[in-house]
């Protein structure tokens, strides 16, 4: 499965789910978005996380699953079964990496003959066997990361994973299209591996441990405007096993969350509920559809204070905009609202997903072969949210 294919679902009402396996990291990134370490003990059940996974059937099944953290590779085993289970089913997976175990710098070692000129760093056996369990494997890389694992590292590794017939994708972020660093990272990343590992580029957000740093939006949405919100489609299941449908880091960690976003718990609910829950909720359909500002100023009180993701916390107690919703996106009319929506979101592919969440001047990269575009603006956006990037 190539990232091209993983995006273009994202448009999708539960054609994908997120899965936090833990929230430690053996990595210190000073612009982590969940503030992990290795010391936070956070993370699901992993027996839990196991039955939710194997009440997958062929017939009820998220297409692409995505195994994150934290950093998944803490636990290679639970991994491993996870994806095992999820492809049994029919699922696709894919897993993304802070890659700690490649960090060091080269050692001997490896097939005799392999990249020749090079010398190797072996990936641990667990590791690899949770890598050669997925459909597709993804690494973060950006200024950051660099400072924990070096790219020469990440690049060793990524060498290897491809040899074991794996796809592969790069994870970068950034401060924007215009960002010096971006245009040296994806200048190198074309270098290396000739055009044929696409790269997925986000700006920082302020989140996290990148909260008191990182630039926010530069702009909002016009409340009078449908903006909708492809980050309402997936559900998350996050680490403490409430699953949630939206990957916004705030409502991720937040408690309570608000109820037209609270899909159940993986200790009492199978993925067949979460599923019918996501796609049934008229609220959930709305927000996908014309988006929370749109919503609140329609039925609502108007717009909220704060972010896009602010006001649509905001709409969890707001009874009048349940029922605005219900009236409209209600039913199979509501159904077919979300399905078009869905369609229209996906209609430019990958590359337009990415011109919308993540940064709109690199966008080309999500397709393996496509140009860098460095200093390219985004004019062409209408409008760039503080906190709605692809995860």
């Amino acid at each position: 499965m190539e990232l091209a294919e993983l995006v273009a679902r994202r448009p999708f009402p539960a054609a994908g789910l997120l899965l936090g396996l833990t929230r430690r990291c053996p990595l210190s990134c000073a612009h982590c978005s969940t503030g992990s370490d290795l010391f936070t003990r956070q993370e699901p059940d992993a027996g839990q996380l196991e039955r939710f996974v194997g009440s997958f059937t062929e017939e009820n099944r998220p297409d692409v699953v995505m195994l994150t953290g934290g950093e998944p590779l803490l636990l290679p085993a639970l991994a491993e079964r996870l994806s095992t289970l999820a492809r049994a089913a029919g699922s696709r997976t894919a897993l993304l990496s802070g890659m700690f175990f490649a960090r060091g710098g080269a050692l001997p070692g490896g097939r005799s003959g392999a990249l020749p000129g090079r010398r190797r760093r072996s990936i641990p056996p667990a590791v690899l066997r949770a890598i050669r369990s997925v459909d597709h494997f993804s690494a973060s890389l950006d200024e950051h990361h660099e400072r924990e694992v070096s790219r020469a590292d990440v690049f060793r590794a990524l060498h290897l994973v491809r040899e074991e017939g794996v796809a592969v994708s790069l994870h970068l972020t950034g401060t924007g299209g215009a960002d010096p660093y971006l245009a040296d990272l994806t200048r190198a990343v074309e270098k290396e591996f000739g055009g044929q590992v696409p790269c997925l580029v986000n700006e920082v957000r302020p989140f996290g441990r990148a909260a008191s740093w990182a630039r926010a939006a530069r702009t909002g949405p016009d409340p009078a405007a449908a903006s909708p919100c492809s980050m309402a489609a997936w559900p998350v299941v996050a680490f403490d096993g409430r699953v949630l449908a939206c990957c916004n880091q705030d409502t991720v960690d937040r408690r309570p969350v608000p109820a037209h976003l609270d899909l159940g718990h993986i200790a009492e609910d199978d993925w067949g509920t979460v599923r019918q829950r996501a796609l049934e909720s008229p609220v959930l359909r709305m927000l996908r559809t014309v988006g929370p500002a749109h919503l609140a100023a329609r039925y609502g009180s108007g717009p909220r204070p704060g972010s896009y993701c602010d006001g649509c916390r905001a709409l969890g107690g707001d009874e009048a905009v349940a029922a605005g919703a219900r009236a409209v996106a209600g039913g199979a009319a509501g159904a077919l609202l979300d399905l078009t929506a869905a369609m229209r979101g996906s209609r430019e592919g990958a590359q337009g997903i990415v011109r919308r969440h993540g940064c709109a001047a690199y966008a080309p990269l999500v397709v393996a072969g496509g140009p860098a575009l460095p200093g390219t603006d985004d004019r062409d956006i209408r409008w760039t949210t503080d906190d709605r990037s692809i995860r």
